[in-house]
């Protein structure tokens, strides 16, 4: 699946002091390019230039997909100490929207993601980061529409609130409210979400390191702590993505056992739901609602409960595209009108003008949710040759991302 590819040089004068950005790093790290010699040139660039924040901000996002956290959040704030504003390159051409992004430090998987969603269109991007130590600066550029990309967190939560309150009077019209985002944490989603009718999202509760010691003892039920609780049930850490010490823990001893690997001290408890069809496979949907309006971007089809789509072996395997592109080809007409009460009343319940959602289906019909945030990323970085029903699916999503930004500019 993966196709090797040469590193451009970025060092040249041309390309001096621009910003790669992360929409063209991550396709190069996707089509399975060595990184490293890219790393190395963004260092010499920015020895060469001490002032070239640019390249200090592409080399943590280099680092960032090389694994290295810690370093790349270093490079970042070196970056940020020099400049708030970034420009990726998303239009070559005559700017037909100019979209300012709010964003917070953090890692890939802080804010959401827009340069995917703006590749090649003609929207002109600016990436405006802000901290409780480094708020909005009294000079904006121009901008036709603000979106704030700063996704849920605890460590956003904060950012967040400083943000509403800098915006509660802003010129221009802005999208993905900040106390909106803030109710997005797990167990906020859960009791948002989970009284819609047609859906099935599992009561999901946060607890300290104590309280999950407890119940691995048998000190305390765990139907003390979850209402539709019983063994088994998923843990995870809070502030943890992508399945990062996610279990599924069948009985109260493998607590012990979990948590000599996990130092957290705050993890997420939910009953666990077997949702795998009748062929014994699971399913999971990622579907964004831009405007209400919901679009897969993608299936992910697993023998195993926890499923990711890297994971899951899609490239490797033509039956499984062959079933996705079947649900793209006929998603408004099946998954999106089978649930389309549900998404609505999630829409309305969400305020928020763009999220994704991640879920199933359970045996009895109903949406499953894992998770609701309006920071996953969606792309269409996978090599064409092997999934090319994907591009003109994505090039949907993409398209009617844009025209939310002319929709919200026009009601000004």
């Amino acid at each position: 699946m993966s196709h090797e590819a040469p590193v451009q040089d970025f060092t040249k004068e041309k390309n001096y002091g621009s910003l790669i950005g992360l929409a063209a790093l991550m396709r190069m790290a996707y089509s399975g390019a060595d990184l490293a010699p890219l790393g190395e040139q963004l260092i010499e660039r920015a020895q060469l230039n001490p002032n070239d924040a640019n390249a200090l901000m592409d080399l943590s996002t280099v680092l960032q997909l090389r694994r290295k956290r810690e370093l790349a959040l270093a490079m970042q704030a070196q970056a940020l100490e020099m400049q708030q504003y970034y420009c990726p390159p998303t239009t070559a051409g005559q700017a037909g929207v100019r979209l300012l992004a709010i964003m917070g430090p953090g890692d890939l998987m802080a804010n959401t993601p827009l340069e995917f969603l703006l590749e090649e269109s003609d929207v002109a991007l600016t990436l405006l980061y802000v901290a409780p130590e480094m708020p909005l600066p009294l000079s904006l550029p121009d901008h036709d529409v603000l979106f704030v990309a700063i996704g849920e967190s605890d460590h956003n939560l904060p950012l967040l609130k400083q943000i509403g309150d800098a915006i509660k009077s802003w010129p221009r019209p802005v999208l993905n409210l900040p106390d909106r985002i803030a109710l997005l944490s797990r167990d906020g989603a859960c009791a948002l979400f989970g009284p819609v009718s047609g859906v099935d999202m599992p009561v999901t509760v946060r607890i300290d390191r104590q309280t999950l010691e407890r119940i691995g003892s048998a000190e305390l039920p765990i139907f003390s702590v979850l209402d539709d609780g019983a063994f088994p049930i998923i843990v995870r850490p809070v502030g943890s993505h992508a399945g990062q010490g996610l279990l599924k823990i069948d009985d109260g001893a493998a607590i012990a056992d979990y948590l000599q690997s996990m130092p957290n001290s705050e993890f997420y408890v939910a009953r666990f739901v077997d949702y795998r069809g009748p062929d014994g496979l699971f399913r999971k949907y990622r579907v964004v609602l831009i405007d209400g309006k919901p679009f897969v971007c993608h299936m992910a089809i697993s023998s195993h409960w926890m499923v990711h789509y890297l994971n899951a072996g899609m490239g490797e395997d033509a039956e499984k595209r062959a079933e996705e592109e079947r649900l793209m080809a006929g998603f408004n007409e099946g998954f999106a009108r089978r649930h389309e009460e549900s998404l609505r009343a999630i829409y309305a319940r969400a305020g928020l003008d763009y999220l994704g959602i991640d879920c199933s289906e359970t045996a009895d019909g109903k949406l499953l949710i894992f998770e609701i945030d309006s920071s996953m990323i969606v792309h269409a970085i996978d090599p064409i040759d092997i999934f090319p029903y994907k591009q003109p699916q994505m090039r949907k999503v993409f398209s009617a991302f844009r025209e939310m930004l002319v929709n919200a500019m026009q009601r000004g």
